[in-house]
């Protein structure tokens, strides 16, 4: 493969081709499920298929196929098939991304705005633009670059899904649905990730599970007068209080139950030790401080491993709670809190929610009602070693593309696919990075995408591809 050649066709690529329709995309408002409940009825998702699927067959790839995938009750999902350039090219790449956009927000700086594309000082902004817009045209980018210059690439399948936002709740039907058409999955590369710095590659190495539990507490039918009922009937938040200290330390934040925690593979802890030595820095600026705050630890290590290992327990919504304008002098029957537990990668979500609905509903203080409205999870991810010829790509692809070597880390979040396409596929190998560095917002105002990294990024993949197909 003529690596330099790869290079130049990639750079030109994003600036001819896929800047214009990639800010076309981020003009289409294709909210995720769980939070446009009419999202068949508006069509903006099936828009973000069609636009994507559009510019791809204007690529002209020989022998692609392409199919829109729809299960009953369930997101679309864009299917491409990219035959492989030799015959005797083994096993499939899966690439994946998702074309569903997290809710606009408001608080978008002055000339921006969720749905408008601006490109300014090297940065697409715009909703979807880095989470994970980018991801089909860095794949098809990628491939085209490589075939054009001597690469070679085994059969690539791209799955483009659109509730990836919502969880992904229709991707193991999904999967398994589509087990005989993928075939034996060698390489998945998924482009939904990020990175430390924009310096060098970064690879994630693993993710955080996330289980979801609403959790209520009702104490009477119907409201009462607090002068006449308190001192009599308990508060419903002080009974949830005592509940939610059965699960996390108040002082410390430190998860109590131990289906909840695991060990810390020491490889894991190598690795945030040496992210940390090669970006100092990298934890604490990755979230804007407040003023006379402090974190949690000083110990920047230790900050890597409690958002990559260690649970957290976060309370992301609350009803039964009146709007203080709205709010009267009354005992309230009931308090419902949802409680948002990031779990370790290797932490069964069953096995978790099922110690939650223990510790929360056993025993309950004054025999309150304990209901469970919202109890859902999905796992985490830990990958397995890189095998030697990766190695040697992303070594050449940091030599040539970045300017420093490629690094790898653990992130907090969460993608749901990777640990279903680890149990289906254990003997693969895993490219989980992307594009969202420092500075990219995603899910919050003002997110972008930095252009020249997306640029290497896909060359990157070129790279990766060219050494798979000729491990």
């Amino acid at each position: 493969m003529d690596r330099s050649g790869v290079r130049k066709a990639v750079q030109q690529a994003w600036e001819d081709t896929v800047l214009p329709s990639l800010s076309d995309l981020v003009r289409i408002p294709a909210v995720s499920p769980a939070y446009d409940a009419e999202w068949e009825r508006n069509g903006q998702l099936d828009a973000a298929i069609a636009h994507v699927r559009d510019w791809i067959t204007a690529r002209g790839i020989p022998g692609v196929r392409m199919e829109e995938v729809r299960l009953p009750g369930r997101t679309p999902l864009l299917l491409v098939d990219v035959p492989a350039t030799a015959d005797d090219a083994r096993g499939t790449v899966l690439l994946y991304g998702h074309l569903d956009k997290q809710p606009p927000v408001g608080g978008w700086s002055e000339g921006l705005d969720p749905w408008t594309p601006v490109v300014r000082d090297g940065r697409l902004y715009g909703r979807g633009s880095v989470d994970d817009g980018y991801a089909p045209y860095a794949a098809i980018t990628a491939i085209e670059a490589l075939r054009a210059n001597g690469g070679s690439h085994a059969r690539c399948v791209l799955l483009l899904e659109t509730g990836e936002e919502s969880g992904s709740p229709d991707m193991p039907a999904y999967v398994e649905h589509l087990a005989d058409r993928l075939g034996e999955v060698s390489l998945v590369v998924c482009l939904d990730s990020g990175a430390a710095d924009y310096d060098r590659m970064w690879l994630t190495t693993s993710l955080r599970g996330d289980v979801r539990v609403g959790v209520q507490v009702r104490v009477l039918d119907g409201g009462q007068h607090s002068g006449i009922a308190s001192g009599i009937v308990p508060s419903s938040f002080r009974v949830l209080r005592q509940l939610l200290d059965r699960i996390e330390d108040a002082a410390t934040g430190e998860v109590l139950l131990p289906e909840l925690n695991a060990e810390i593979p020491p490889n894991r802890v190598a690795e945030a030790r040496a992210a940390v030595e090669a970006v100092p820095g990298m934890v604490r600026e990755s979230v804007p401080a407040r003023e006379g705050m402090r974190w949690v630890s000083d110990d920047e290590v230790e900050l890597a491993l409690n958002n990559s290992w260690r649970p957290t327990v976060s309370v992301i919504g609350a009803d039964g709670l009146p709007a203080l304008p709205d709010a009267g002098n009354v005992l309230r029957p009931f308090t419902t809190l949802l409680l948002s537990i990031r779990t370790p990668p290797t932490v069964d979500p069953e096995v978790a929610l099922q110690a939650l609905r223990t510790a929360l509903s056993t025993d309950v203080p004054y025999g309150a009602e304990v209901t469970f409205p919202v109890a859902d999870g999905a796992g985490g991810w830990n990958a397995p070693d890189v095998e030697p010829w990766l190695g040697e790509a992303l070594d050449a692809a940091s030599a040539d593309v970045f300017d420093g070597g490629w690094r790898t880390m653990g992130l907090g979040g969460s993608i749901p696919l990777m640990g279903i396409l680890q149990g289906a596929y254990p003997d693969a190998q895993f490219v989980v990075t992307g594009a969202l560095g420092p500075g990219s917002n995603a899910h919050v105002p003002d997110e972008s995408l930095d252009l020249g990294y997306a640029a290497k990024i896909t060359t990157a993949i070129a790279y990766a591809l060219d050494a798979h197909a000729r491990r």
